[in-house]
């Protein structure tokens, strides 16, 4: 009898703590390393491109599915203005500011809507699951026990260099180590960015090539606003790949319209 009670007992505290930590929101400090390559940029301008930024983005998740967005009292602006001897204006924007990710993840199928040049794209795609090595370590993250898992991501990342002036953009493929911190005791397959239903946790933390973006939770809240958490909607829609082509192409005409002198950098 007393078995018995202890099993039910059991039961009945794990049903509570799956229960609490079903739902919630989770506040994160988003820092991404600037890397900048100028020929020929007259009057120390590469010395004053700041090394790194720093955003708070936010994540709610409940109901099997999640919204990943920029913080709503985050103070964005845009990394400065900087001029040469020639007169050409260089305004840094990050990209990605205005976005918003929803993840089903029953279903493994996600919407966003992408923000470029003041135009919004409605993209549907699915979630890529990579494959993750545990590695058994283990730390305490804002009170949670986390555990730490890493892999490989395979894809293409965008080089930008400025020569005299004008603006190149070349497309080269890119490995990158990703190291993930998931709770344990959160059992919600939901994280930061794009990396929604990877882990049998919530990721807290995250570092994607060594330092070059991180992750870091700097709050959880069990409170959550479920009704927030909605598919974005628009006129068209967008494949992954049609939106890949659509932007190179208005990127392509923006840099060709700005050859009288005001670059605009986005980072990605």
């Amino acid at each position: 009898m007393k078995k018995y009670l202890i099993t039910a007992c059991g039961i009945f505290c794990l049903l509570s703590l799956q229960a609490q930590t079903s739902q919630g929101k989770v506040i994160y400090d988003r820092t991404v390393k600037l890397q900048f390559s100028f020929a020929g940029m007259p009057g120390g301008m590469e010395q004053q491109m700041p090394t790194s930024r720093t955003d708070k983005y936010e994540l709610i998740f409940g109901n099997n599915q999640s919204l990943w967005k920029q913080a709503e009292n985050d103070n964005v602006d845009d990394g400065g203005a900087f001029q040469t001897e020639g007169g050409a204006q260089i305004r840094m924007i990050v990209a990605g500011s205005n976005d918003v990710l929803y993840t089903n993840l029953e279903t493994g199928k996600k919407t966003e809507r992408r923000e470029l040049m003041d135009k919004n794209f409605i993209v549907d795609d699915t979630i890529s699951k990579l494959k993750w090595k545990m590695t058994g370590e283990t730390k305490l993250i804002l009170g949670h026990n986390c555990m730490k898992a890493t892999a490989t991501r395979l894809s293409k990342r965008t080089t930008m260099n400025m020569d005299n002036g004008v603006m190149e953009r070349k497309e080269v493929d890119d490995t990158a180590a990703i190291v993930a911190w998931f709770a344990t005791d959160i059992p919600v397959s939901a994280g930061p960015s794009e990396f929604q239903g990877q882990l049998p946790g919530l990721i807290l933390e995250l570092d994607v090539k060594d330092g070059t973006q991180i992750f870091k939770a700097v709050s959880i809240s069990e409170k959550a606003d479920l009704a927030a958490i909605k598919e974005p909607s628009g006129k068209k829609r967008y494949t992954a790949a049609e939106f890949k082509e659509e932007r190179e192409k208005m990127l392509k005409e923006m840099n060709q319209n700005n050859g009288g002198g005001r670059r605009v950098i986005r980072m990605n």
